[in-house]
């Protein structure tokens, strides 16, 4: 990237996993601090159903608006519309018409897959997308990860996303890191545990790493939480767009507690 002139370029766009705040500051930064428009939807859109413009302030990380033809509502956990006017969380419930949409889906049933369980609103059923929103204070919206990516800590509801923004931030061998819970084989609570890509030529102990986690994450998010364990591994597995495939990190994980306690 060095020795590139940036500076004509007029804005960015950014789509696919949820963006991080210093990764868009520093992408401006090369271009006089030109904004970074965030676009998010999913390739059964045929588009997006949340993104950024050029005629509202923005905010780096986040979406300021829905995308044209496109509304949405944030449920809360018993699918109930949240007040279009105050910041929350929930899982995001889109209108079912809108440009780009779907009707069917290959080798799987469409009504199923979008429809089945959602709630309606104003007497239409919302359509299943499948992620994590927040609401600000200030009105943008922030993707916290897909709906399956939560996690239940201690009878606490919580996003990997929000734990991985803590951990990146807790030692500077780190590069990512991906938050999952996992049960114990013999039964219990849901465990946290966090896998580690660390910066090329850059070594950290997994004890220690822990120790670190389990203090950032008390500190900034619950004093309940703690780390089970950290796995330091290669690379993470991605889909074509770059999202993170937790599902993968959380089958692998399972699979070798499981062969652990039959040992």
């Amino acid at each position: 990237m060095e020795g590139l002139d940036w500076t004509k370029i007029r804005s960015f766009g950014s789509t696919g996993e949820t963006s991080n705040i210093d990764d868009d500051l520093w992408l401006s930064s090369k271009s006089f601090y030109s904004p970074v428009i965030e676009c998010c939807g999913g390739t059964e859109l045929a588009s997006s159903y949340i993104q950024g413009n050029h005629l509202q302030p923005q905010a780096f990380g986040a979406f300021s608006n829905a995308s044209m033809t496109t509304g949405f509502v944030i449920l809360d956990d018993y699918g109930a519309p949240r007040p279009d006017d105050q910041p929350c969380v929930g899982e995001v419930g889109l209108f079912p018409v809108y440009m780009g949409a779907t009707d069917r889906l290959l080798n799987a049933d469409h009504e199923e897959v979008y429809f089945k369980g959602m709630p309606t609103y104003k007497g239409v059923q919302l359509r299943r997308h499948g992620d994590i929103i927040k609401r600000t204070v200030g009105g943008y919206y922030i993707v916290q990860g897909r709906a399956d990516d939560t996690m239940n800590l201690g009878g606490i509801k919580t996003s990997s996303v929000e734990i991985e923004r803590v951990c990146d931030r807790a030692d500077e061998s780190i590069l990512e890191t991906a938050a999952i819970s996992l049960a114990p084989p013999t039964g219990g609570p849901e465990q946290l545990v966090v896998l580690v890509v660390l910066k090329k030529g850059c070594k950290a102990e997994p004890n220690d790493l822990k120790m670190k986690f389990s203090k950032a994450i008390q500190r900034n998010l619950n004093p309940l939480f703690k780390v089970s364990s950290v796995k330091i591994v290669a690379e993470f597995p991605r889909t074509a767009s770059n999202k993170l495939l937790r599902r993968v990190l959380r089958d692998q994980m399972r699979q070798q507690l499981s062969a652990q306690s039959e040992l």
